[in-house]
């Protein structure tokens, strides 16, 4: 199962690609037959992975919800960032969403494309009722993307402005 829209390829990783995702040496990237790209996984998404992506994934009832997407930019045939579900919907339908785009593919909307797709996507399933998401009160650029892919902003802490979708 893949997603596509214009100009990505959004593809829910299996169990053993996020093993690769992670060693950051290629591998995936072979696998999947795209270009390599230089890439860093974050401190923060490498403690999720050992803490609650890899555990998630094999044991999960429905992978797509606890998985690493990662957003392939068809015409370079390379990744560009990367999103995920935080686990499935929860009693009240809710899903919550987080992403990050590579550094070198920043400010050119491929991640309004992927979230907007994603989004769809997810709004599309059995259960899902909101897509939420939560982002660094000054982390603007993010604040965009879910704008311009029709969130609204219901709550705000000193450091968080959280975002919802609904159907």
């Amino acid at each position: 199962m893949k997603l596509y829209t214009s100009s990505l390829e959004i593809i829910p990783l299996s169990y053993s690609q996020l093993q690769l995702y992670i060693q950051e040496n290629g591998l995936l990237e072979r696998e999947l037959g795209l270009d390599l790209i230089t890439r860093e996984v974050p401190a923060e998404l490498a403690e999720a992975f050992t803490t609650t992506i890899l555990p998630a994934v094999k044991t999960a009832s429905n992978h797509l919800f606890s998985t690493l997407w990662t957003i392939v930019l068809k015409e370079q045939n390379a990744m560009v960032g990367d999103l995920c579900f935080k686990g499935i919907p929860n009693d009240a339908g809710e899903v919550e969403i987080g992403y990050g785009t590579y550094n070198q593919f920043q400010g050119k909307g491929y991640m309004t494309e992927a979230i907007s797709a994603i989004t769809d996507w997810a709004l599309s399933q059995k259960g899902v009722r909101v897509v939420v998401a939560g982002t660094n009160i000054n982390n603007i650029a993010s604040h965009r993307v879910l704008e311009k892919c029709g969130f609204t902003s219901y709550k705000n802490t000193d450091e968080m402005i959280w975002w919802k979708r609904c159907i």
